[in-house]
This record gives C-alpha cells, structure tokens and sequence, in this order.
C-alpha cells in the first residue's frame, strides 16, 4: 500500500524537498566607536537582547549593549575605559534579576569577573585574576547557581594550563576547584585549556581543547567542590574530532558538543555523549572545503544550544560563500539542514549579513539570535534574527520522513488536504496514537514528531 505523508515542517531532513527560505533579518549593523564592534553572543530578558562588543564604546576597549529584540533601541549601557577600574574586552553574559555578571580581560589582561545593572549603573569588578594560581585569560562565560558563580580560566594554575573556579557574587570565597596538569610533549592526563562549563546538579561538565592522551581535548566532568575529577572523553582529532572550545548542551544524561576540527574532512564534528563517558557518537562531521573555504555545511562549528529534540549552531567558515552558516539537526544526528549561509557585502548581498558568526546562536519561540563578529554594512558585525514562519501543510514523497516541528502557541494545526481523506489519522512517533488535530496552549520547545497519513 502506498502512503502519502503530510508533514507540518520549520525543519526538514536534508533528504526532504527544500522548502520555503526562512526569514533572516539584519536587526542591527554594528559601526565601530561608540557604537561598538566586533560582537560576542547574546542573552534574551523579555523582549531585550544584551550582549558584549570587544572592541569600540566610547573608549574603543569594547561595551556592553541592550537592543529590542525588533532592531529598535540600541544603547550601549557600559563603555569599558581599559583603566584600573574596569579593564577591556569583555565576553559572555549571564542575567539575573536585573543584574548582568561577566567577565572581561580586566585590568591586568589575567581577566576579571565584572557585575553591572541592566540600566548600565552600578559597574563593579567583583574579582581581578592575577594570572597566578588562580588562573587567568577569562574567554568564557559563567554559571550562576544561588550566590555562587563558576566558571573556567583557559591560562593559569598551578600547571598554567587552566583553572576551574567558585566565586561569592559579591566577589569573595574565590576557590581554584581544578588545575589542569601539566603536559608532557603536548598530551597529559585531563587536558589543557577549559572552555565554558555546565552544571547539572552538583556536577560541572566542560571541555579542554587540547591535552588530554592524544593532545586534542577531552570531556571532563567534576563536582562543584572539585571533587571526582573524571576525563570523560579524549579526542583523537580523526574521525572523532578534535579542538572541542565551545560550550555543552545537555538532555538527560547525554551531552552535546561541537568539536572545531577532525571529522571526516577536518572541518570539524558534532558529537553525542553519555554523561558517564559511553556511547560517544559523531552526529555529524562538516563536509570538504570545495575550492577553499566553500563547502555546503559549514566548517568549524561553534557551541550549540538545545530546543527538544533538536540542536542549532553555527560555523564560523565555509557554507556557500566560505563565511559561516547556522544549522539545525536532530539530536540522534539525522535531518542536518543548513538554515542560513552568511555572504559578504558584494556576493550576492548589498549591505551583508555578517561573517563569521561566531558566537552561536540563542532561541526564542521560534526565532534565533546571534551575532557575526565582522561583515555587515560597515564591515564590524551584525545582530541578527532568523525566524521561522508558522508552519504551512506539506506534501511530500510516500515514506516516513523525519522532521523537526516547532509549535506556536495558540495554533490549532488541523489535517487539511485538497482530496477527501477527512478520515485519515495522524501517527505520531512519541506515542502512536492517532489524532486529526494538534492544539498547542503554550508556547514550546521544538519537539520531534514523525507524521504519516495513512
């Protein structure tokens, strides 16, 4: 018997028919001085963007930004001086309440750990690294849990190879939890170099992006004591990948990461793994460089977020004009789809999009932000939104097919064809029970549904 399959698609396998382009928006080209440049990634509080510019603001060491999540608003709420009281280049954020915390190079290039209100007043260094035992090069953001921040130095510690710290939100009770080893010929036993932590629990998960048994990184997990060090993982940089500097993602007891090279054609992989160091699976390695750097996926993956069953990310090289992509897949790697190419002012693209999307990407509804660190009209970076319209009926080849759905609230999604199949049933693969009918009261995560009109 043959079937048709009536799908409700944002986002499709790769093997499905491309749809309609979703929308990408330019919310804001980046113009260097005051206005800063050279972006990082966002946090989102109701309909306001903050985020983190390394260069420009008033003194040209980087700012501090809110902007309406439509473009409109855009201030610079904290310009850095680069002088004994702030320091310059500051990264990451994390929000709470009305309070920003986050780190910055600080006064003495170690790095600092700074504290801000979102209306830009009351601007403290809470912590000013040494570059000594405490550690120092602070590029990553931080965890918040009660009045307690933890975080990763990729410099410093005992070895010099890193850190992972525990600091009062007001500044005191710092504790070095772990100091990365030292290494011997470029291999050591827990790796070098800690990128930005997780926390599950009492448990920290992160990565180092080189070191460990092959001198390619590792996973590691520890208690927040810094208690059960464990080496979750040791990259090969072959087929595995290697490079792992970005952040993880979490569901259940699986972790989610981008590793920046290694793969099939070294243009890096996305991987899978249990949180008790089994079952590591490449999900997908990016593709071959096609006349340098283009390639049809992206090369050099940057840290992915989760929304049900499905991971988003970017690249910060190839795609189709070498400049960087976003992405979507599915958690047990099937449906990969490249969701946007980023193209330069004069390919293709009048005013750019941004190149070099670092930063990833965060998600609300069903819209993601994110930054590109160069490009755009001036040629110092961009914010931008790419949103997915609200699903439209699709009619596909006979099969099961494999999509991601994303639900908007308030939507009632009904069987509707152009033939009379008012009888036929919806098979849902979460629960196979047949419905006609999807209503979705509140505003959700995406979720995997495979739908089949039989």
């Amino acid at each position: 018997m043959k079937f048709l399959t009536h799908l409700l698609i944002l986002f499709m396998a790769a093997t499905a028919p491309t749809l309609e382009a979703q929308t990408f928006t330019t919310l804001h080209n980046f113009i260097g001085g005051s206005r800063s440049a050279g972006p990082a990634g966002l946090i989102l509080a109701g309909n306001t963007l903050y985020g983190t510019t390394s260069q420009g603001g008033a003194s040209g060491n980087g700012a501090v930004f809110a902007v309406n999540t439509d473009g409109t608003g855009f201030t610079n709420i904290y310009s850095f001086t680069g002088g004994n009281n702030d320091g310059l280049r500051p990264a990451s954020l994390i929000l709470t309440g009305n309070t920003l915390y986050g780190t910055s190079q600080g006064t003495s290039n170690s790095g600092a750990i700074f504290t801000l209100n979102t209306d830009g007043t009351g601007f403290t260094n809470i912590y000013n690294f040494t570059g000594g035992n405490d550690g120092a090069n602070l590029q990553a953001g931080l965890v918040l849990v009660g009045d307690t921040l933890y975080g990763s130095a990729e410099l410093g510690g005992a070895a010099g190879n890193g850190t992972v710290f525990s600091v009062n939100t007001d500044g005191t009770g710092f504790t070095n939890i772990y100091n990365f080893t030292a290494l011997d010929d470029q291999t050591n036993g827990d790796g070098i170099n800690p990128s930005p932590v997780i926390l599950a629990g009492n448990t920290l998960f992160g990565t180092t992006s080189r070191g460990g048994v092959w001198g390619a990184g590792t996973v590691f997990a520890l208690n927040t004591n810094g208690a059960n060090f464990t080496v979750l993982y040791n990259f090969m940089n072959g087929i595995d990948g290697g490079t792992p500097e970005n952040n993880l993602a979490l569901a259940g007891n699986t972790l989610f990461g981008a590793a920046h090279s290694g793969g099939n054609a070294g243009n890096g992989t996305l991987f899978a793994l249990n949180t008790d160091g089994t079952g590591f699976t490449v999900l997908h390695a990016f593709t071959a460089l096609n006349n340098s750097p283009i390639n049809s996926d992206g090369s050099v993956p940057s840290g992915l977020i989760l929304a049900g069953n499905a991971l988003f990310g970017t690249t910060d090289l190839g795609g189709a004009s070498g400049h960087g992509t976003v992405f979507a897949v599915n958690t047990n790697g099937t449906g990969f789809n490249v969701l946007h190419h980023f193209t330069p002012v004069g390919a293709g693209n009048t005013n750019g999009d941004g190149i070099f999307p670092i930063s990833g990407v965060i998600s609300s509804g069903n819209t993601l932000y994110g930054t590109a660190t160069r490009g755009g009209s001036l040629s110092v970076g961009t914010l931008f939104a790419l949103t997915v319209p609200v699903p439209a009926l699709q009619i596909l080849p006979s099969g099961n097919q494999s999509i991601l759905f994303w639900p908007v609230s308030g939507i009632n999604y009904v069987l509707k064809t152009t033939t009379n199949l008012a009888s036929a049933n919806w098979v849902t693969a979460s629960n196979a029970v047949p419905v006609t009918s999807v209503t979705v009261s509140n505003q959700l995560p995406a979720a995997f549904f495979q739908l089949q009109l039989q």
